[in-house]
């Protein structure tokens, strides 16, 4: 592969071997450059658009490959800095922007609008929970959400069973609280 970069590189005029090498460098590197893309991104479909768009930059860029690093650690910088530009780019940041805007309009149906009443109800309550010391949030996740015994937390945590009864009485007290200022 060295010696068709190094003809490559050297002779732009030899598209032949220039589609060559993409080719070559596409069937190695395609699936991680997409790994890649999609840790900054994502968005499966996102990542691969800009994945393709990397290649061509790559085709377009290849005489500049001076070999000081390999060629895959000049792709992978390639990719990271097109997807900071993308991230950056006013295209981007519009599209993040609608989407967050779809996410709260609210629908004319009755029944979305119950649903994003109750997503929201669960919000308030899923970070009310997240917020308590964590000798409640223990206990309230295990019996609530895991839906274990008192017995069972009991011998899961070390903790008395009487203990655990007050703790749950008492995370229920801040909850409510918790709950009064939210809404």
């Amino acid at each position: 592969m060295k010696g068709l970069i190094q003809l490559a590189v050297r002779d732009e005029d030899m598209l032949d071997e220039r589609e060559q090498i993409i080719d070559q460098l596409m069937h190695e590197y395609s699936d991680d450059i997409l790994h890649l893309v999609y840790t900054y991104v994502k968005n499966r479909s996102t990542a691969e658009d800009l994945t393709q768009e990397i290649f061509i930059k790559c085709y377009e860029k290849l005489n500049q490959f001076n070999q000081q690093a390999t060629i895959k650690t000049w792709v992978y910088r390639i990719a990271s800095n097109h997807c900071k530009d993308y991230l950056r780019s006013w295209h981007y940041r519009k599209i993040m922007l609608s989407d967050k805007i779809w996410d709260y309009i609210p629908s004319k149906t009755k029944q979305l609008e119950e649903e994003i009443i109750k997503n929201s109800e669960e919000d308030i309550l899923t970070n009310s929970v997240m917020s308590l010391p964590l000798k409640y949030r223990e206990v309230v996740f295990l019996h609530y959400y895991e839906e274990l015994s008192l017995r069972e937390i009991s011998k899961i945590t070390t903790v008395n069973i009487n203990t655990l009864k007050t703790r749950l009485k008492r995370a229920k007290e801040l909850l409510k609280d918790k709950m009064k200022e939210e809404v």
